[in-house]
């Protein structure tokens, strides 16, 4: 039998990835407060704020497979999420242009059973971006399109934002919100094999 696939998320990027690779999850959105969640390092706090947002949709379920996630891009040792503002957004581009930081996700899978967690695993994909340099013009059109105020980062690999990026190094899934290969493997410790939960 077909486990039930509990999205922890409201990225429609995630969403996407997820049913390009053959799944047809349910989105429910966890409500997490983010701010509240803090760690010493970006890839734990991707991987705190990624479980605690599975957690939440995990105590809504009696029997599921809830995939939790949350992305960060780490520039010169600043975790760097959603720009509040343009203003914002374009600072970070007049700072990251040229340069390149890295793009961490969290994952964590949740084995729901019975309304318990029966098992676990949380893992973190970490992906090198380097970025070219819009010109002043490209970037006004790349702000007035609104794209880079919802992303972490404020840039995107699956939108307008990409022919900003020069090279990535590492799973380019990642960058966009979910890495694909890291899921198959998370899945595969909790004994589920990715291609049986194809939709048919």
């Amino acid at each position: 039998m077909t486990r039930r696939l509990v999205l922890a998320s409201q990225s429609p990027a995630r969403l996407a990835l997820l049913r390009q690779a053959g799944l047809a999850p349910e989105v429910v959105v966890s409500g997490v407060d983010e701010s509240a969640v803090t760690a010493p390092r970006v890839p734990e706090l991707v991987a705190l704020l990624a479980t605690a947002k599975a957690r939440a949709v995990a105590e809504q379920t009696d029997d599921a497979l809830v995939i939790g996630a949350d992305s960060l891009l780490e520039f010169r040792g600043e975790p760097l999420g959603k720009p509040a503002d343009a203003a914002e957004a374009r600072l970070r581009w007049l700072r990251m242009g040229g340069r390149s930081g890295t793009l961490h996700t969290g994952q964590a899978v949740l084995d729901v059973r019975d309304g318990t967690i029966a098992a676990r695993d949380v893992a973190v994909s970490s992906t090198v971006v380097h970025f070219a340099t819009p010109t002043p013009e490209e970037l006004d059109a790349y702000l007035a399109s609104g794209e880079p105020l919802h992303v972490a980062g404020a840039f995107t690999l699956d939108g307008l934002g990409a022919p900003f990026v020069r090279r990535v190094e590492g799973d380019p899934s990642g960058v966009v919100g979910l890495s694909l290969p890291l899921l198959r493997a998370q899945l595969a410790r909790l004994g589920v094999r990715l291609t049986d939960l194809w939709r048919r």
